[in-house]
């Protein structure tokens, strides 16, 4: 946590350029991490970064948006690691120079979520698309985040294999919000909508109201998250030797198996899966 410091107004100059001095010497290590709204809303940071930085003495400053969003902070220089999940974006961020290297960490999937009564009828569905073509066919209410996130780009490979494009539709059964998936799922249970979902997010959901699992278990609904730091020749303010410090940690036995560790209501949600790191 950062502390403001006031100092009184009869310090002299070089007693507080000194004091300053001292603080900026001894001021707490950090970095910035730039990761989506399901590793956040889901309580994973709040298990896992005390124990890296009981570990390290590296305080993580988590900014939680999509994926899109991280990938641009990252491209700015705003961030000095990303942990985000569409591996496609990830690894173009990697060959255009902006990341140093990208490492799989942790796996879990997307689910399919619905009202009870599924006016769509998604629940018989042998696929992801099929159930998205059912939807599309009924004009069943569908949220999307709409927020390029990474969840929303899953959404779209989905709608990708289906005949639907439902951006034409925006407005009147498709409904594009622009916002993270808490606020998503909240929507999609006023509206008692369809919506796809993380899974760790919807088990921490507290408001599930009529809304339920209807469809999982696809692999086109698989959810691999990777871990970049950005890079220091572009960005060289990138605070490189901590921020290779917590990629190292989240690498290793220890904070594998402290991925590993974190359940919600009973259930593993991340699935660790990172390869050694090469010497």
């Amino acid at each position: 946590m950062v502390t403001a410091i006031r100092l009184p107004v009869f310090v002299g100059f070089a007693v507080a350029l000194a004091l300053w001095s001292t603080l900026g010497q001894t001021a707490e290590r950090f970095i910035t991490l730039a990761s989506t709204t399901s590793t956040d809303n889901s309580g994973l940071f709040e298990w896992l970064l005390p124990q890296f930085e009981d570990a390290s003495g590296v305080t993580v400053r988590v900014i939680a948006v999509g994926t899109g969003q991280a990938i641009r902070l990252g491209q700015n220089g705003d961030a000095d690691v990303l942990l985000v999940h569409h591996t496609p974006s990830e690894e173009r961020f990697v060959a255009d120079g902006y990341g140093m290297s990208r490492h799989d960490v942790m796996y879990n999937d997307f689910v399919i979520v619905g009202p009870r009564t599924d006016p769509a009828g998604i629940a018989e569905s042998p696929s992801a698309a099929d159930a998205f073509g059912r939807i599309a066919g009924a004009e069943a209410v569908f949220v999307s985040r709409g927020d390029d996130s990474g969840t929303h780009k899953a959404e779209m490979a989905v709608w990708q294999a289906t005949e639907h494009d439902p951006t034409t539709a925006s407005g009147t059964w498709y409904r594009e919000l622009g916002a993270g998936m808490g606020a998503t799922l909240n929507t999609a249970n006023a509206m008692q909508a369809y919506v796809l979902t993380d899974r760790a997010t919807w088990l921490a959901f507290e408001n599930p109201g009529d809304l339920t699992i209807l469809l999982e278990g696809d692999p086109a609904l698989f959810n691999q998250y990777g871990v970049i730091p950005v890079s220091w020749d572009r960005h060289p303010h990138i605070r490189r030797d901590d921020a290779l410090q917590f990629v190292e940690w989240l690498l290793s036995p220890a904070g594998q198996g402290a991925i590993g560790a974190f359940k919600l209501k009973e259930t593993q949600v991340f699935f660790p899966n990172a390869a050694p790191i090469p010497e």
